[in-house]
């Protein structure tokens, strides 16, 4: 077992790699009774194009999505029904990037653990099952569509991007579901299901050893083959299309406006790259910047509004956004104080503030289990160790961040995304 100590945040993380090269994290959290397991894939929305037994593959849009929905059938019934029979609380959810499988339980957590573990590793489709499921993610994509939220998001993804797979929703569309069968499902599920491309992160007051017996019995002994994916041709640098406008039912105009960012490529640059895209967006749009209490103070912004960054595979952005009078006027003062910080610099003391408000947000994250369990994953994925946020943000300086907005946040690399009221019928 590799135990590694962070005593700048008391923490402890123990990291043990399987023989069939899955990589297991337990974090201990001597004390509670609560007890939480992550099972995650390297396998999301993007990865629709990969070569398997060395033919290049092309699935449909949302398969990822849709074989987490089917993952939960088990020959004798449903997986969820049986960890909540058995007194946990299991869910899953679908990224870009990384498909996760988890339950948090007080009891029979050995127990779950290998239900867990069972019905993940172990697929189990019909044609008809699969069919009979098409209706139903059909009508939540429905849902999501008719979401004026979701709307500009992926307006602005559209807008922001040429030919990534970002542009792409991560559920895919009624039509591409259509597509997907039984077939595709086992194809993706013996490409990505695989323990070398999965993590098992384990977070509360635990037997290490006994989870990993559990896992050694239950799992494939195989490691399975890496798998080789295509996210496109690269980008340019430059937005697709500088502006995107779609009429809904809104009783204001709700808009996004986003930055293109270089892509990264794993390891801890990337987690640093990350901290500085974090910081940036507070220091030039954040709650406590003078251009937040500016726009506020002129009625172009709300309490809706928030600033955000982002980093998928083979794509990174900036963004803001919420309901605005006038998106167009908040989109141009954003440039505006992005060149002026980058002509003048930023306040000493205000630049600490907010580095000390982050780092903060960051230790509280520490007292969420599930926070713990996806960073964990996320980072073994990536290449970085998330715990060592400190050293991180000792490596960062105002200059970094000044470097960040004037390199990224330029009106080529800008795209707007507005949702307006739809017109009233004469």
């Amino acid at each position: 077992m590799d135990k590694k100590l962070y005593p700048r945040i008391g923490e402890e993380v123990i990291w043990v790699t399987l023989d069939n090269g899955l990589p297991v994290c337990i974090v201990p959290k001597k004390g509670f009774s609560r007890k939480y397991a992550l099972f995650a894939t390297r396998y999301g929305g993007m990865d629709m194009r990969f070569r398997l037994n060395g033919q290049w593959l092309d699935t449909p849009a949302g398969i990822a999505h849709y074989l987490e929905h089917k993952m939960f059938d088990t020959e004798d019934g449903n997986a969820l029904q049986e960890l909540a029979m058995n007194g946990a609380e299991p869910n899953a959810f679908t990224s870009n990037a990384i498909t996760c499988y988890y339950f948090d339980s007080t009891e029979k957590f050995y127990e779950n653990l290998e239900i867990l573990l069972s019905f993940v590793s172990v697929p189990y489709f019909t044609d008809e099952s699969v069919e009979k499921e098409q209706g139903i993610i059909g009508q939540e994509i429905g849902m999501i569509e008719d979401n004026p939220e979701w709307q500009v998001y992926k307006q602005l993804m559209q807008s922001l991007y040429h030919t990534s797979p970002a542009r792409t929703p991560v559920a895919g569309s009624v039509e591409s579901i259509r597509k997907i069968t039984a077939q595709t499902l086992y194809d993706c599920h013996r490409a990505f299901y695989t323990p070398a491309n999965m993590c098992l992160v384990v977070v509360g007051d635990v037997e290490p050893q006994q989870v990993l017996d559990i896992a050694r019995r239950v799992l494939p002994k195989d490691s399975g083959e890496l798998i080789e994916r295509d996210y496109g041709a690269e980008e340019p640098a430059e937005a697709a299309r500088a502006y995107a406008e779609e009429r809904m039912e809104v009783s204001m105009p709700s808009f996004l406006v986003g930055f293109k960012c270089p892509p990264q490529h794993g390891g801890e640059e990337q987690h640093r790259f990350a901290a500085i895209g974090e910081l940036a967006c507070d220091v030039l749009m954040g709650e406590s910047s003078p251009l937040y209490a500016r726009l506020y103070s002129q009625g172009l912004i709300n309490g809706s509004f928030g600033a955000a960054f982002d980093i998928l595979p083979g794509a990174a952005y900036a963004y803001a956004g919420g309901d605005s009078k006038d998106p167009k006027a908040v989109a141009e003062a954003i440039l505006a104080e992005a060149q002026r910080l980058v002509r003048e610099g930023v306040d000493e003391d205000y630049y600490k503030r907010i580095v000390n408000a982050n780092f903060g947000a960051a230790l509280r994250e520490l007292n969420s289990f599930e926070s713990i369990a996806v960073s964990m994953a996320e980072g073994r994925f990536q290449g970085y160790d998330p715990y060592r946020f400190p050293e991180i943000y000792d490596s960062i300086t105002a200059a970094d961040v000044l470097a960040f907005l004037r390199e990224n946040v330029t009106r080529s690399h800008m795209a707007l995304s507005v949702i307006t009221p739809k017109e009233e019928e004469a």
